[in-house]
């Protein structure tokens, strides 16, 4: 089940609250990953919270997303089920911050991509931040440095600045645990579960977040960033290129780096990639590779056996940039 994965390209979205904002905010840019902009500039939780009532992407269709994957190639698509905001963009019923109960949008994104995606014959993945969650007091992160993150912190220490009172178990019991078991059992049959930078995440959690992925669905895999070992596949550093194959020796250890990682079990390895230079819909990053680059970057990928995962970000009203869907179109071509 698992060779489908080898040397295959996919579509990640980032797509979520953030988007509303587009790299913006009282007159401050973001980062250069807009999705980080709650953090870049402390936007508190009672006044991030409100993007969730203007949260109406009228413009949003499961299905041409899903033929916009198929038609430029892809073989899989990944979507943020929740990124580090907090904010779900399906039915959770473990946290009322999420697309269907907060929004005027009332519908869940993810069980209708998942429904298009299963309809067209498109394996279908998930997104979710299993450390970070700036809507949480208990959210990961605070035993990180700041200096080397994206935005201000890891964790929200504008609205808790106490970190002394923080407590991850918490909120790892009552949100990101439950959350996951949710996604695992209400949206069909998941191709993977793509985790992201874990850096508060004990073992035992790490181990308790894949025993139930395989316990609940075995053929899904698990993405290296779930943290401390426990996963299939090795997720590479963002926009990290190999010049060559990533090779093992007899005894097991790297011969390439590999960002840190051990090796995967089953020789899969994938490089999640930006088409310009936020995950996030930005609506002042116009860096975007050209069609040609996207292609040579692809073509080399797969020569490796690495899989090319490349994002987009869909802006607050649920389009994809026009620019994105040029350069996907024409480096299917290619």
């Amino acid at each position: 089940m698992k060779e489908w994965f080898r040397g295959k390209n996919g579509m990640m979205v980032h797509w979520g609250l953030y988007s509303l904002l587009a790299g913006e905010y009282k007159g401050m840019r973001s980062c250069s990953y807009a999705e980080w902009i709650q953090s870049y500039c402390r936007i508190p939780n009672a006044e991030y919270s409100k993007l969730a009532e203007a949260f109406n992407p009228v413009y949003f269709n499961a299905e041409e997303w899903v033929k916009f994957a198929k038609d430029s190639g892809l073989e899989y698509l990944v979507v943020t089920s929740k990124h580090h905001d907090g904010f779900a963009l399906f039915h959770s019923k473990v946290s009322p911050f999420n697309v269907v109960d907060a929004t005027p949008f009332k519908r869940d994104v993810i069980g209708e991509l998942a429904e298009a995606s299963y309809k067209h014959n498109l394996k279908f993945g998930l997104y979710y931040s299993q450390d970070l969650d700036w809507h949480e007091q208990h959210g990961g992160g605070y035993l990180s440095d700041p200096k080397l993150c994206c935005g201000s912190a890891w964790d929200n220490n504008w609205d808790f600045p106490d970190a002394s009172k923080k407590d991850f178990s918490i909120c790892f019991n009552e949100k990101i645990m439950p959350q996951v078991e949710e996604i695992l059992k209400n949206y069909g049959e998941l191709c993977l579960i793509w985790f992201d930078v874990p850096m508060t995440i004990n073992e035992n959690q790490s181990r308790q977040i894949y025993e139930a992925i395989k316990r609940y669905q075995p053929n899904c895999l698990i993405n290296s960033r779930l943290g401390n070992g426990a996963y299939d596949y090795v997720s590479l550093g963002d926009n990290e290129i190999p010049k060559q194959k990533i090779e093992v020796s007899a005894d097991g250890v790297n011969m390439n780096d590999i960002n840190g990682f051990k090796p995967s079990p089953w020789g899969l390895y994938e490089t999640a990639a930006t088409l310009n230079d936020s995950w996030g819909f930005c609506s002042w990053d116009h860096n975007w590779r050209s069609a040609e680059q996207v292609a040579e970057i692809r073509n080399h990928l797969n020569s490796l056996g690495i899989n090319y995962l490349l994002n987009v970000g869909p802006d607050g009203l649920g389009r994809i940039p026009v620019a994105c869907q040029e350069i996907f179109k024409k480096a299917a071509k290619l």
